[in-house]
């Protein structure tokens, strides 16, 4: 019986306490919650000001890519040793090579 007494005190201390320490938090939570929705203002006005880019690749070097792509699903790709080009993304890698050689807007070779 001793020990459901003090149970059941310490357990009412416990809950005091921690009614206590709640009602702190959300006075400091107001308070943070003002500071972080200016900066979400100030996030939305940068947001707002981006800029529209031009595309990186061509018409000239979407041509090129889709023409060495038909040629590689017909099984007529070859690479620079000779030997047939099974991987899409090869095949992509010539058609971009082709339209650098040939002057078309393609970015730099990394």
């Amino acid at each position: 019986m001793a020990t459901k007494k003090a149970a059941k005190k310490s357990a009412k201390k416990s809950a005091k306490k921690s009614a206590k320490k709640s009602t702190k938090k959300s006075a400091t939570k107001k308070s943070t919650t003002k500071k972080s929705s200016t900066k979400k203002a100030a996030t939305k006005k940068t947001a707002a000001k981006k800029r529209t880019s031009s595309p990186k690749y061509g018409k000239a070097a979407g041509k090129s890519v889709e023409r060495e792509m038909k040629a590689m699903k017909q099984g007529k790709l070859r690479s620079g040793s000779g030997r047939k080009v099974t991987n899409p993304k090869q095949a992509i890698a010539i058609g971009l090579s082709e339209a650098r050689k040939s002057g078309a807007k393609v970015p730099k070779k990394s």
